[in-house]
């Protein structure tokens, strides 16, 4: 696929980039060269091939659901400076 300048100058509106006028040509280049190859990907046949949500075949590491603190709600609560029914009082904003 061909692009033209005025392609060029849509798609970098369109973005909200500035490409300089001398940049248009190589840009429009490497945009086709782009285009190019996303129509030779979807010409593949991939219709026997399953989806994957990554590429490497490894589980996920995970580590055991343990708990690894301790309750400090009491020491919190002591050195706040307002705090009712084990909520923390702040002032209003609005």
């Amino acid at each position: 696929m061909s692009l033209e300048q005025s392609d060029v100058d849509k798609i970098a509106h369109l973005a909200r980039l500035e490409i300089a006028a001398e940049d248009g040509p190589e840009v429009a280049r490497n945009l086709s060269k782009i285009l190019d190859l996303v129509a030779q990907m979807d010409a593949v046949d991939t219709s026997g091939v399953a989806p994957m949500a990554h590429p490497l075949e490894m589980g996920q590491r995970l580590r055991a659901d343990e708990v690894t603190e301790s309750d400090q709600r009491e020491h919190f609560q002591a050195i706040a400076p307002q705090t009712e029914n084990v909520l923390y009082l702040v002032p209003r904003v609005i």
